[in-house]
């Protein structure tokens, strides 16, 4: 198991260092070029922030559950060897040259979202149509983590009493880093001990016993609340914090695989076609979408990370090196099904069950018991589910403001009613009662995810198409880095979604979720020709 976790390192880092690079210097990044975060400064989303704590931001929004679940879900589905496979190159190939460039086109465009940079790069039509697929994109990102979120606090109260601990400690990090008189370092280690404490009280005094109904209300209100305050407040703290959970479960699984002795009992390749998920082309691309590249995290690059960047010299440390972070993350995630394959091979655990035991058998080679282990698992996954929330309720504020051309920050009001219709049909979606084949009514994020990972792919493949334009117009070298994945990430992405639409069709399920995947094919085979109507027109 020890050569598994060699090799992820090695490779990773020379992906880093050399590939990375490389693509700075197609940008041709000028450490004296102005940052929106500074020319637009306007103390609420629009804020310079050290490089450090904007790490801990991008990468715990960006983490959220994908790079646990869906690398689990692959790995069960055809095996670990394609999942890691796809995982590393994937990420270093595609995904960080995704994330860099989303960060350094918004940075260039005083922090303008993609969907502006497509307006002046293609068209108006294209503006708008990118606009209406990001916004309805993040519906199924605000549904599926709200209720993934409501399920693992309902089940675990211990998990949601430290989560709010969390919240809390976020503000008053916010406000005392906001005065400057507390160093960083020291305000951190104070924040991390009050947190460190909230464990014991929270396993001996389990209060917050909710229903799952009932905490979708709250994380709903939860939402509404961090999309209108300021980023400093709340947002940008918490997600800080939240980033030394991630640290310390990547850290764990260092330790179980290169001390706890593991040996690799799941077959390296199982299936090439799995009935639950698909075939493996292309459903393998779909499903590990966090760990190598989503197209959700263009979103957090231009929409909160481009506002805060405090120099163009950390734009390839925050974006970048967060995309092959979180690749090593969703590679200790694979290792927690690797460890126990044979078990749950018959048995079909969940992944956030084979995830959060696995966090306990490696937790036990530091002595601590396997219960504290998975509730500290679950608590990881919990995290960055509530990461990934706030973010993209945030995101999906800034896209209706754009809609609506009401761009201004300062208004309370633009920004509460903005992030309210943007709440709504996630929470109608949670509400509506949905049923498998043999007509069972089941979770709403089991229906959402298959087309949630298709449609979040698909935003990646026009994000691509978007910066391939850009970069056709602005630099003078380096198409070839931004073409190829443009292709690659188009064929897997409008192949899988025609592919679910069509078994959906045949099984009868014309739900809502199935119409909005309807129209957001639709919308991309619009935007695809504007864009490729620009590539292709003459001088």
């Amino acid at each position: 198991m020890w050569i598994y976790g060699v090799i992820c390192i090695i490779v990773l880092f020379a992906g880093y260092r050399i590939y990375g690079k490389f693509v700075e210097k197609i940008f041709g990044i000028n450490q004296t070029e102005p940052v929106p975060s500074k020319s637009n400064y306007d103390g609420v989303d629009f804020v310079p922030t050290n490089k450090w704590v904007l790490l801990g931001h991008h990468f715990s929004s960006i983490a959220g559950a994908g790079p646990i679940v869906g690398p689990i879900i692959a790995g069960l589905s055809f095996g670990w060897l394609p999942a890691i496979l796809w995982i590393l190159l994937g990420a270093i190939f595609i995904g960080g040259v995704h994330d860099f460039s989303s960060l350094v086109i918004s940075m260039r465009n005083q922090g303008k979202s993609l969907a502006e940079i497509a307006s002046t790069s293609i068209s108006k039509r294209a503006y708008y149509l990118f606009l209406t697929f990001i916004w309805l994109s993040l519906m199924y990102v605000i549904a599926v983590f709200a209720e993934l979120a409501a399920e693992s606090f309902a089940s675990e109260p211990a998990v949601a009493q430290i989560s709010l601990i969390y919240v809390f400690v976020a503000l008053a990090f916010g406000v005392l880093n906001s005065k400057g008189k507390i160093p960083l370092w020291l305000l951190t280690i104070i924040s991390l001990i009050v947190i460190g404490l909230g464990f014991p009280f929270s396993f001996k005094h389990q209060v917050l016993t909710l229903s799952k109904d009932q905490w979708v209300y709250v994380l709903i209100g939860y939402a509404f609340v961090a999309s209108i305050l300021p980023v400093w407040i709340l947002l940008q703290p918490r997600d800080y914090l939240s980033s030394f959970l991630l640290f310390i479960s990547v850290t764990i699984g260092m330790v179980g695989i290169f001390l706890g002795g593991f040996r690799i009992s799941y077959p390296p390749v199982k299936a090439f076609y799995s009935p639950s998920t698909g075939p493996l082309v292309p459903f393998l691309f779909i499903t590990i979408a966090c760990g190598a590249i989503s197209g959700f995290h263009s979103l957090v690059s231009s929409g909160t990370t481009s506002k805060q960047l405090d120099h163009p010299k950390n734009s390839r440390f925050v974006a970048y090196g967060g995309m092959l972070l979180e690749a090593l993350t969703a590679a200790v995630a694979l290792s927690t099904l690797m460890i126990f394959a044979k078990r749950y091979n018959h048995v079909g655990l969940s992944p956030s069950a084979i995830y959060a035991e696995g966090i306990g058998r490696y937790l036990g080679i530091l002595g601590l018991s396997e219960g504290i282990g998975k509730t500290f698992g679950l608590l990881i996954l919990s995290a960055f589910i509530l990461t990934t929330l706030d973010t993209a309720t945030r995101i999906s504020r800034y896209i209706f403001q754009e809609l609506l051309a009401k761009t201004s920050n300062k208004s309370l009001m633009v920004r509460g009613y903005s992030t309210l219709v943007s709440l709504i049909l996630p929470l109608f979606l949670l509400k509506t009662k949905f049923k498998d084949p043999a007509g069972n009514v089941v979770s709403a994020w089991k229906i959402i995810w298959p087309i949630f990972g298709t449609t979040n792919q698909l935003l990646a493949a026009l994000v691509f198409i978007v910066v391939f334009v850009w970069a056709k117009r602005n630099l003078s070298k380096g198409s070839l880095v931004f073409v190829i994945p443009m292709i690659f990430m188009a064929f897997m992405t409008f192949t899988a979604l025609i592919w679910i639409l069509t078994q959906n069709l045949i099984r009868g399920w014309f739900n809502v979720i199935t119409f909005i995947a309807l129209l957001l094919l639709s919308l991309a085979l619009i935007l695809s020709y504007e864009a490729f109507r620009v590539i292709f027109r003459k001088k």
